[in-house]
């Protein structure tokens, strides 16, 4: 697939990435690097490109992707994927 799941809810088929902001290229705090600067903006787009392809690919397959950014708040991040767990279960 890509990569792996940091939290997998399996009846629900709910999967979490908690992602850095630095490493999958945050829209809000996403920084380019001036030292070796093609090195880091091919690797971090191809990070990105590679998250995008593992949720299609769990999409595909019945299953909801969650980003969680390292800046978001992690009461406000769990409660976003516990109402979602919550929908997808009937709950």
């Amino acid at each position: 697939m890509g990569r792996e799941a940091d939290v997998l809810f399996g009846p629900a088929r709910v999967a979490v990435f908690v992602d850095g902001c630095f490493w999958h290229g945050c829209p809000e705090h996403a920084t380019w690097p001036r030292n070796n600067a093609v090195f880091w903006r091919e690797k971090i787009e191809k990070d990105r490109a590679r998250d995008s392809d593992t949720d299609a690919r769990l999409a595909e397959a019945g299953w909801a992707s969650v980003q969680v950014w390292e800046h978001e708040n992690a009461a406000e991040a769990a409660e976003r994927i516990v109402a979602l767990v919550r929908e997808r279960r009937g709950a």
